[in-house]
């Protein structure tokens, strides 16, 4: 049984949303996937934002998420980070092609 639960996840990330505004995650889907892209990136290398007491990588992202060390951005939060990380790396070449 995951610890904690789907509902209680969804009740962490939703918590976050402002009043009128819709729930970032409406489905344990939502939290499925972003555990497990989350724990994709861990395996990759990607240093844990936590101490978790079990070393797997998916119960690192979930403890991760239960502690609000990372987000579930909506669709349009993430077009707007992949947007604004788009600008950095155009930015990023154009210094390197001046030098």
């Amino acid at each position: 049984m995951l610890h904690p639960s789907y509902s209680d996840l969804m009740s962490k990330v939703n918590s976050e949303v402002e009043i009128g505004e819709a729930p970032v995650v409406n489905s344990r889907y939502s939290i499925v996937l972003a555990t497990s892209k989350r724990a994709r990136q861990l395996i990759d290398g990607v240093e844990p934002l936590v101490n978790a007491k079990c070393p797997k990588a998916l119960s690192v992202a979930v403890e991760e998420l239960e502690q609000s060390k990372i987000h579930i951005l909506s669709e349009e939060e993430a077009a707007e980070a992949d947007e604004a990380a788009g600008e950095e790396i155009q930015e990023i070449e154009e210094i390197s092609s001046e030098e």
